[in-house]
C-alpha cells in the first residue's frame, strides 16, 4: 500500500483492579479445585472490582493511560469509543461517564460485541480516521463481568475477571492498522449470553430468583471449538487480504480466555507460543477488555516493540469474532515505566 491517509495506534494503557481472587476462593464456593480451574483454562486467579470501581472508572484509567503515553490531552481526542457488554447502567452510555471523568466534550458511545468489542472497535476508529471524520479516535474496552456472574455456576463462574485497556489512534502516512476483519453469526446467539434485564425479559423477581441476569454458557465444549476455529479463520483471512503469511506475524495477541485455546488458534497459524503473548493466567477473560489489556502488557514487557507485526484476534458473545493486523509503531515513552516494575507498584 502507498498514499492516502492511514491510522496507527500511538498509545496504550490499561487498568486492573486491586482485588486479587484466586483460584482457591472458588474451592470455597462451588465445586471445583485450583487444579482442575488451571488444567482446563490456564487461569490461577483474576481481579474482581471492589466498591467504587466501575466500568467507567476502570475504562477512565486506562485511558488516562493511553493518552499520557501518546502525550495527548484528553481535550485534544476527537470521538470516544467503549466496548462493554457490562456498562455501569443501561442509559445513559458508559462513554458518556467517561467522556465526563476525562474532562472532554467530543462525541462518545458504546458498542457491545462482547468479547470482541476491543477489536470491532478498532475498526470503527480505523474507518473514521481514514475517512478524514476524525484526527484522534481513543478505542477502550472495560468490562466489571465479575457483577455479572452465578457463583455457584461453577462452569462460568471460574472464567471472568474484571479490567479496562485502551489504545489512542491517529492518522498516519503508511498503515499502523493494515487490515480488519469482522464476523457475527446470530444464529449461534444462544450459545453465550445475559438473557435477563433487557427488553425480552424485563428485571422482575422472576427473573433474579431464576439467575436470568448471570452469565450464561450452555455448552462450553461447543464455544471452545467454535472459538478456536472462528478466531483462527479470521487470522487467515486478514493474512490473505493483505498478501502476508502467519510466518510474518511478530506477535500474537489472541483473546485471552482459556490458554488452551490460545494454543490451538497459533497451532492452527503455525504460531507457537513462543510468539504469542499470554496473561490469561493472571487476569482472566475480561472481555472487550481483554485483547487491550494484553496488548499494553505486551508493549510495557517489551514484547511488542516498533517495526513487529502484530496480530490481534478475538471472539465473545453474538456469537461475534474478528481480527485486526497491525504494525506497531510506538515506542515507550522515556519515564514510562515497564510494565512489570508498573503492575508490582501497584500490587504493592
Amino acid at each position: 500500500m502507498s498514499g492516502g491517509r492511514y491510522t496507527r495506534i500511538t498509545g496504550v494503557g490499561s487498568s486492573l483492579p486491586e482485588r486479587v481472587v484466586p483460584n482457591s476462593y472458588f474451592e470455597m464456593i462451588v465445586e471445583t479445585t485450583d487444579e482442575w480451574i488451571q488444567d482446563r483454562t490456564g487461569i490461577r486467579e483474576r481481579r474482581f472490582a471492589g466498591p467504587g470501581e466501575t466500568t467507567s472508572t476502570m475504562a477512565t484509567v486506562a485511558a488516562t493511560a493511553a493518552l499520557r503515553s501518546a502525550g495527548v490531552s484528553p481535550q485534544a481526542v476527537d470521538l470516544v469509543i467503549v466496548g462493554t457488554c457490562t456498562p455501569d447502567q443501561p442509559v445513559p452510555s458508559t462513554a458518556a461517564f467517561v467522556q465526563r471523568q476525562l474532562g472532554m466534550t467530543c462525541p462518545a458511545f458504546d458498542l457491545n460485541a462482547a468479547c470482541s468489542g476491543f477489536v470491532y472497535g478498532l475498526s470503527v476508529g480505523d474507518a473514521y480516521i481514514r475517512s478524514g471524520s476524525a484526527d484522534r479516535v481513543l478505542v477502550i474496552g472495560s468490562e466489571v463481568m465479575s457483577r455479572f456472574l452465578n457463583m455457584a455456576d461453577r462452569t462460568t463462574c471460574v472464567l471472568f475477571g474484571d479490567g479496562a485497556g485502551a489504545a489512542l489512534l491517529e492518522p498516519s502516512d503508511s498503515p499502523g492498522i493494515i487490515e480488519t476483519v469482522m464476523a457475527l453469526d446470530g444464529a449461534q446467539a444462544d450459545q453465550l449470553s445475559i438473557p435477563g434485564g433487557g427488553s425480552r425479559e424485563p428485571a422482575s423477581p422472576d427473573t433474579l430468583d431464576a439467575g436470568r441476569h448471570f452469565v450464561h454458557m450452555p455448552d462450553g465444549r461447543a464455544v471452545f471449538k467454535l472459538a478456536v476455529t472462528a478466531m483462527a479463520d479470521a487470522c487467515v483471512s486478514l493474512l490473505e487480504k493483505a498478501g502476508l503469511t502467519p510466518r510474518d506475524v511478530d506477535v500474537l495477541i489472541a483473546h485471552q480466555a482459556n490458554t488452551r485455546i490460545i494454543v490451538a488458534v497459533g497451532k492452527r497459524l503455525g504460531i507457537d507460543l513462543s510468539r504469542a503473548f499470554v496473561d490469561v493466567d493472571r487476569v482472566g477473560n475480561t472481555s472487550a477488555a481483554s485483547v487491550a489489556i494484553a496488548l499494553d502488557e505486551a508493549w510495557r514487557g517489551g514484547q511488542v516493540q516498533p517495526g513487529n507485526l502484530v496480530l490481534l484476534t478475538a471472539f465473545g458473545a453474538g456469537l461475534s469474532w474478528g481480527a485486526t493486523l497491525v504494525r506497531w509503531t510506538a515506542a515507550l515513552p522515556e519515564g514510562e515505566p515497564a510494565f512489570a516494575q508498573a503492575r508490582a507498584a501497584a500490587d504493592g
